[in-house]
């Protein structure tokens, strides 16, 4: 089945993706309070994803199935190409939004600093090491995976760093609740901006 979208048009989008590999139905809504649930089958992303809505105040449902028999990777990276082009959906073409958002997080002895520009270009920029190659089942080397296919796909320059922690939950925790605190100031529709696209280029893409 090829990949399809529609949107709502108040900052909404709903995308179902699907391939050899995964099959994903996912919803967001810019405006939200957190709500929705998140079951992509990797307990552990949906327990970061949770952190996502809850903190950037997105109301996101997310549906996925995957290739668990061979690993978790190709699920985990799918999910963030799909909420990457929801976002990416969601925001059209970014008029009247901040654009930029940052915020630093402290979970516990873990602290990390997440910047996001809309930009229209997708890099991920991770300074730091996340100790223990696994949580529980979950590869820790994921946690790039999906952060690079969210920027990439969302269109977004993100910047992750990790400037302290030795608890590899920790580190995670902070990454995801630090990238919802900064997705919500970025989407955020700033009044004074009179509904104009914030770069000087008049467009961003």
């Amino acid at each position: 089945m090829p990949e399809s979208s529609s949107s709502a048009p108040t900052r909404r989008a709903v995308i179902n993706r699907s391939t050899n590999e995964t099959r994903i139905q996912l919803s967001l809504f810019l405006d939200g309070s957190g709500g929705g649930t998140r079951q992509t089958g990797v307990p552990f992303l949906d327990h970061m994803l949770d952190h996502v809505a809850r903190h950037g105040l997105l109301d996101l449902e997310i549906k996925a199935a995957g290739d668990y028999e061979i690993d978790d990777h190709h699920t985990v990276e799918d999910v963030g190409i799909v909420l990457g082009k929801a976002l990416s959906e969601a925001l059209g073409n970014k008029a009247g939004i901040r654009r930029y958002g940052d915020a630093t997080v402290p979970m516990d002895e873990a602290l990390v600093l997440c910047a996001v520009d809309f930009s229209g270009r997708g890099l991920l920029a991770f300074q730091g090491t996340i100790p223990t190659p696994k949580v529980g089942t979950f590869d820790t080397e994921l946690v790039a995976e999906f952060l690079r296919a969210l920027a990439s796909n969302g269109g977004m320059t993100l910047h992750i760093q990790v400037l302290a922690g030795q608890n590899s939950h920790h580190i995670i925790e902070g990454i995801f609740k630090a990238l919802g605190r900064a997705l919500r100031e970025a989407v955020e529709i700033d009044e004074r901006r009179g509904g104009a696209v914030p770069s000087t280029k008049g467009m961003l893409e």
